[in-house]
């Protein structure tokens, strides 16, 4: 027994306990999420009348770019399996191991982290809630595609996956809020250029594979962007007020 406690103590940064209760609360977050998202709103008049107002407001404003990223993704049968296979893995599966990573070998960084993510992510499913949007996938009339569904056991009809999401879940865009805070975060903490370099790269690597694959709007993006900087700002509020502070 004090053996087994002394190797807790050794891998585990606050010991067993701490870490039970972050998967508890991590766990927890994430099964709760997934049925409020999925039950938030399935309203598709709604979405498709909101999806509509998005897509006249890009025409007005600089035209639908998303639709020339499908075309350049679907040129290549490589780069089309690299944006699927993002689009499905930057959320839980990249947040996750980033936030396994943090807790283990950056652990003074972890709670920000944390309390960063689920803050971003409890945000937008208000905005699901409130505004729900019809994603790029479902204006076919547009000339949009679903890219994942080339895809076989990826695409958004099959299983799991059409039980735990929302259809209408497109803005604002949490793969791009999520990528925006993963990034900042693991780009501050990792010590080598080379992966503070990759983390900075990260985000914009998410935002094209997010649109390029028909699950976003640009706007939706700009909407998760904005998501992110005031999550952080939230969160990191004093670190931001020294900083200013030390600027004046």
């Amino acid at each position: 027994m004090t053996a087994a406690i002394a190797a807790g103590r050794r891998l585990f940064p606050r010991g067993y306990a701490d870490f039970g209760y972050q998967l508890l609360i991590w766990f927890g977050f994430l099964a709760a999420y997934q049925v409020a998202r999925g039950v938030a709103d399935r309203d598709p008049t709604r979405a498709f009348a909101n999806g509509w107002r998005v897509i006249d407001v890009e025409q007005r404003l600089a035209g639908l770019g998303e639709l020339t990223l499908q075309g350049w993704t679907q040129s290549s049968r490589v780069l089309e399996t690299l944006v699927s296979w993002t689009y499905w893995n930057s959320e839980f599966t990249v947040i996750g191991l980033a936030l396994l990573w943090v807790y283990f070998r950056r652990n003074g960084a972890f709670l920000r982290f944390r309390n960063t993510i689920l803050l971003a992510n409890v945000l937008g499913l208000i905005g699901y809630v409130f505004l729900p949007t019809a994603p790029p996938r479902l204006f076919t009339s547009m000339g949009f595609t679903d890219t994942l569904s080339q895809f076989g056991g990826l695409n958004h009809g099959s299983g799991l996956v059409e039980l735990a999401s929302n259809p209408y879940a497109a803005m604002p865009s949490l793969h791009a809020a999520d990528a925006l805070i993963v990034g900042v975060i693991l780009a501050s903490v990792v010590r080598h250029p080379v992966w503070k370099a990759l983390w900075l790269l990260w985000p914009a690597w998410v935002w094209f594979a997010v649109m390029a694959t028909g699950n976003h709007f640009w706007l939706d993006v700009v909407a998760g962007i904005v998501l992110a900087v005031i999550s952080l700002a939230i969160v990191y509020r004093a670190r931001f007020k020294s900083a200013i502070a030390s600027l004046l």
